[in-house]
């Protein structure tokens, strides 16, 4: 077993949980990274090659970000081993026996995440009573289905134009994870009159210069069916999407997916981050010398998380959307201010306005 030790630092994390139930096939890890400002939320990530290392930077991801976005959480993450894409009925039954197995652990709230969705929220709702980015018929706010990370980012994307040399009306994108979230940043975006370039998913890139199709793209993602399915476009492989000329570039999928060895295949001058952890810090560091404007995932993809908060707490749709303006729009602006004044990257404005807050409130907090 990995020395869980070596990720502790003075903000974290509390507790790591590891579960292991042979009896139905499931292996899953829990951290709690953070709860001085309340219960941790985060989200449940479902995929095969899930990893601790991989759930504590998550769990961090989140303590950040519900900092970052005011919010009265910590940061949590969790990791079931497993393939979404199993049959529903023995997902069910995984995914209960995950909910079961944190019944006592009220300092973690369960959201969705990668292969995990409002369905499954409910599953852990009906056991143990404490989930968010629930159906809305058990009352809850649908965060995937109304997309509420991809219109938190489109937000980001606004207040981002006016410290870069990019305008949304006309500007290029290409989206690295046409799934729950780059599906509504897509949507949101051309509202604000961006144009689609390429899109990407597990199965390939699909690229057009006069730009694609994203209704019929949403389609064939409900379907079940790939982006490469598309018609009248460019195909190629699924990291093909790296080398798009674009102004806009969008990483919605896995953590990592920008390093070192890519990170100079890159042509946008404005990156939104819409998953967590998408881009290593030394190739983060890379794009700003380069004068790229990187704005970093716990400030850009906070829509989600703040949709959850307000639901757990009984708000409705229209009060998630208007807070999730309202925030983005703020520490958008105030992380991208603090970047330019200090001649630092955004990640380094951001964390340090994160930090801070995250250290007001343990200073409020006894512990032990």
């Amino acid at each position: 077993m990995e020395d869980a030790f070596r990720f502790a630092d003075p903000l974290g994390p509390e507790r790591m949980i590891h579960i292991h139930k042979p009896s139905v096939g499931l292996r899953a890890i829990v951290v709690i990274d953070n709860v001085a400002a309340g219960p941790s939320i985060g989200g449940a990530r479902m995929a095969a090659d899930v990893s601790l290392e991989e759930c504590v930077r998550l769990a961090r991801a989140m303590t950040l970000k519900n900092a970052a976005a005011g919010l009265a959480h910590g940061g949590g993450k969790s990791v079931v081993f497993a393939d979404p894409a199993m049959p529903v009925a023995d997902k069910e039954r995984l995914i209960r026996a995950f909910a079961r197995a944190l019944a006592d652990e009220s300092g973690y709230i369960v959201g969705p995440d990668m292969g995990t969705d409002e369905r499954c929220m409910a599953w852990v709702k009906d056991e143990i009573g404490r989930a968010v980015g629930l159906p809305r018929e058990i009352g809850g706010i649908p965060l995937d289905e109304i997309g509420a990370t991809g219109f938190g980012l489109a937000v980001a994307a606004e207040i981002a134009q006016d410290y870069c040399d990019v305008r949304l009306e006309g500007a290029r994108v290409a989206i690295q994870g046409f799934g729950a979230v780059g599906r509504h940043a897509a949507r949101f975006l051309a509202r604000k009159g961006a144009v689609v370039v390429a899109a990407s998913d597990s199965r390939g890139t699909i690229a057009n210069p006069d730009g694609l199709d994203i209704d019929s793209l949403a389609m064939l993602k409900a379907e079940g069916r790939g982006v490469t399915e598309l018609g009248r476009a460019t195909k190629g492989g699924r990291d093909a999407i790296i080398d798009v000329d674009c102004d806009i570039w969008i990483p919605a999928a896995r953590p990592d997916v920008i390093d070192d060895r890519n990170v100079g295949r890159l042509k946008a001058r404005l990156v939104l981050q819409g998953a967590n952890i998408p881009i290593t810090r030394a190739a983060e560091e890379r794009l700003h010398g380069r004068g790229v404007l990187s704005v970093p995932d716990f400030i850009a993809n906070a829509g989600g998380v703040i949709c959850a908060a307000i639901e757990y707490h009984g708000g409705t749709e229209s009060q998630a959307l208007a807070a999730i303006e309202d925030r983005l729009r703020f520490n958008t602006r105030a992380v991208l201010e603090q970047a330019r004044a200090n001649r630092e990257s955004p990640r380094a404005a951001a964390e340090t306005l994160a930090e801070e807050r995250v250290r007001a409130a343990m200073a409020l907090r006894r512990f032990g």
